[in-house]
This record gives C-alpha cells, structure tokens and sequence, in this order.
C-alpha cells in the first residue's frame, strides 16, 4: 500500500484493471470455496494501517525503499541522508506509546456503520510487528518500545477479540517482504530497491532462513490469536519468477525468484485454521482466493471474487489534516462497488495516539444511517444487469425474487425527479415498488425494455436517506 499523492477515483474497463487475474484459480477445499461465498456477502469491511510510522505522519514503510517513486519520497530532518533516516525511522519504536488504544470504540463505529469483517496490518513492509512476535524484537510489545507495558500491548490480539466479540470475521494483513530482516535486505549490501537485496540463489542458506522467518511469524499469527477468517498477504514482488505478468508494469523489474514457499504456509495455516481465506495478492493462482484491486473500481461485473480495497483519506497511514472522502462519495462507492460483485474494503489509519481522527467517526456514523435504511440491497446481494445506466446503480437479492434500484444524487439530499426511468429493466406483473425507507407503494408502468416509477411529490419530500435512494420491486 502507498500513499496516493493526487487521488482520483477511476472507474475503468475490468480488462484494463484486472487483466492480470485472468488465471484465477478457484481453491480444491470445498470449504475455502463456502467461506468465499459467506465472505462475498458481508460486502463491508474495514482495514486499519498502523505503525510507527504514524508518529511521523508519513506514508506507511515506503519512504525505506530506495526508489524515485511520488510515495517513497523522504521528508523532515533526517531525509537527507539514507543511513541516517533509517536509524531514525527504526528508533521511533522507542518512543512509541499509543496511550488512547481502545478496540472497542473502533469496533462500535464499524458495527455501526454496517461493516461485517475486518484486515489489521499485523506487519508492514517496515517489518514493525504489531503482535507479539517470538521471532523479533523490532515489534510492539518489546521491552524498549514504551507501550510495551502497557496490559493492551498485543494489539493485534487485542483487535482481533474485540471485532471477533462482536461477530465480524477477522483477517490478518501481513507483508511478505520484510526491510528490518538481516535475511531480507542483507546489510552486507545497501537496498537497490524493493527486492531481496541479494542474488538468492548464491546464498540459498539465507533466503532459506528468511523462508523459516516469514513461515514462523505466520504461524504465530495462525496459531496463538483465536479464529482468523483471511491471511491477506501484501508484497507481491515476493513470488516465484514463474508467476510474473509482464503485461503488468512493475511486475517487470522483478528479477530475482523470490519464492517463499507458498504451500507450505497455507497448509500450516490452515492446518489451524480450517477453511482459511489466503489473499497472496497480485499472484495469480490458488493462492489468492480473492483479488484485490487498490483504489479502483470496476464497471462490470467480474467472473471471480474480488475486493477493492481503497484509503477513506489520501493516505493509506495517519496523515494528519488528510483529505478525507465525504460521506456522500463513501456511501456511493460502495453502491458502485457492489453492484459490480464486489466487496468495499474501506480503510482508516489510527493515529500516534492510538485513536482515529474524529472525521472517521463522522464519516462511519454517516454511512451507518444510511446502511441502516437501505442495507438490505446490499448484503447478500449479487450484480444485476445492466449494473448502471446513467445515475442508476442496481442489485438483486441472492434468490432473485427482490431488485433493488439505488439512484445516485449529484447533492448530499437525494431530490426525485416525478419519473424515474429504470433502462433495460424489465418487471413482471404484479410486482410492488416502494422506496426503502418509505411503505408507500409507487404506480409504475413498462415502456418496452424499460420501467417507469412514478413518485409523487408527498413521497418525495418525505425520504428518510440521503446521497442514494433505493427502489425494491419485489417480483410477484
């Protein structure tokens, strides 16, 4: 995940997107295929980017890697020398003490809001372990790092029994590379970028080690932190040679075979965890169970399970006074994302002092009014087409007996025009159209291809929702 310098929501071709996921494998465990289909229900879900890099307000690990890139760009006063910013940036382990950590208010806004699962960032690229890791001691729970002594020092288990009290499915973010391990970047040699900073196969003993490392965290993490529903595995730079896509842009500097072992990971894992999700992203194959677009939306349907997963400000870490999406554009992209099949990871990252800004809290109760009212063409709901036309976005219950039509406002209050036209979308007699929200049938007609719903002024004026109205016509 990196920070996006000028963000802009782009709703493109899923050709043009996801065209690296063509050989999507859908997994041999029956039961991995059952809890990807509960999964596809819940639609809602919150990720959370956390470190120590909040402390400084800047973008999560990337301003370690050694690229000209517009996220790994280094500021402040160590910036100027690499050596020395990294000793900087690893030393902030020693003041860090989020003081305000409380789960459960996370946890309340996000039932509330109507989110239904839940991916931590266990350990980011930066390999700062939020758990209480035995293979490390770069991690929060160390004796140098102040928060250390405090009784909610394992965040991560924290986290995860707070949400799991509450009956959300948890998931574990983990990165596959890791800049802090001697077996990762070897500082025999200086970083050239993001990749293994040594030929693998003349020092097959240390990539061997960095195997048993990254193999052992997971374990940990499997084993020892109650029922885990997703591995969401981050870093797909770390992956066999045989599965790069070259049509893929930065997939083409990847030179080296860094190959972690894949099947060993996921039958340990789900040697505890029966049934796991596993999500190697961008590495096409049976082990990414889902894919997982980055702050994209697709405008048609795709043939596999998919997730966009997208920042509620700019950045995927605390940035303080960040740009925060309003409520009005977060509710409408997750009716967009969901019309197409998909699921909305939306993402918060908490602060240096272990809280979220209170805008997230706005937004969230925000969208949880809305849920509240309308949810029920969201959950459990599949793609209907023709998926959109012009501001109109539609979904179908699971049984297809109930439609739902979500109209789009341009203003944050939802204003009806007298006829609503539904384009190539056909009802069958005797069905019923209301509005949610509203007990009031609406008169309607069929026009060829399409429906036409009259709303009266009186029902109009009256809507309970804002940014989206929804339609349901149940079918007779």
């Amino acid at each position: 995940m990196r920070l996006i310098v000028a963000f802009c929501i782009l709703i493109l071709s899923a050709t043009a997107i996801f065209g690296q996921h063509h050989k999507y494998v859908s997994p041999s465990d029956p039961l991995v295929r059952q809890n990807i289909s509960k999964w596809q229900d819940l639609k809602f879900g919150l990720f959370m980017h956390w470190g120590t890099y909040s402390q400084w307000g800047i973008v999560e690990s990337w301003s370690l890697c050694p690229e000209d890139e517009g996220w790994t760009q280094r500021r402040g006063p160590h910036s100027k020398n690499y050596n020395e910013y990294v000793r900087a940036y690893e030393e902030l382990q020693f003041s860090f003490n989020p003081v305000k950590f409380a789960p459960e208010k996370w946890v309340q806004a996000a039932k509330e809001a109507g989110m239904k699962y839940m991916i931590f960032t266990t350990k980011h690229h930066d390999g700062f372990c939020m758990f209480d890791t035995k293979q490390t001691d770069y991690k929060i729970t160390d004796k140098r790092t102040p928060f250390a002594s405090n009784p909610r020092s394992n965040v991560t288990k924290e986290i995860f029994d707070a949400f799991r009290k509450e009956g959300f499915s948890v998931g574990a973010y983990f990165s596959k590379p890791d800049w802090h391990s001697d077996d990762y970047w070897w500082p025999y040699f200086p970083p050239r970028d993001r990749n293994v900073n040594y030929d693998v196969k003349k020092y097959p003993e240390r990539w061997q080690a960095f195997k048993d490392f990254t193999y052992n965290q997971i374990k940990e993490l499997v084993s020892d932190y109650g029922k885990v529903d997703i591995l969401w595995l981050d870093g797909g730079w770390v992956r066999p040679l045989a599965t790069l896509d070259t049509t893929v842009e930065w997939q083409r500097g990847i030179t080296i075979d860094q190959d972690i072992d894949m099947k060993r990971i996921s039958e340990m894992a789900r040697s505890y965890q029966e049934g796991l999700l596993i999500v190697d992203r961008t590495v096409a194959g049976e082990y990414e169970n889902y894919t997982t677009p980055e702050q994209e939306v697709p405008n048609e349907p795709l043939s596999f399970p998919w997730e966009t997963c997208m920042t509620m400000g700019n950045s995927w870490s605390f940035v303080p006074n960040d740009n925060y999406k309003s409520s009005q554009k977060l509710v409408q992209l997750l009716v967009k994302i969901v019309s197409r099949g998909g699921n909305f990871l939306l993402n918060i990252g908490p602060g240096p002092d272990g809280d979220w800004d209170p805008v997230a809290y706005s937004r969230l109760k925000d969208m949880g009014k809305w849920m509240a009212i309308n949810g029920e063409g969201i959950y459990n709901s599949k793609p209907l087409p023709p998926y959109s036309t012009d501001n109109i976005y539609y979904t179908q219950s699971k049984d297809g007996k109930s439609k739902y039509a979500f109209y789009l406002s341009e203003a944050e209050s939802v204003s009806l025009p007298g006829q609503v036209v539904l384009k190539n979308v056909a009802t069958s007699n005797g069905s019923e159209i209301s509005l949610l929200g509203s007990n009031v049938k609406l008169k309607w007609k069929t026009d060829g291809n399409n429906t036409v719903i009259t709303v009266p002024e009186s029902v109009a004026t009256k809507l309970s929702s804002q940014y989206v109205a929804v339609f349901r016509i149940k079918q007779n």
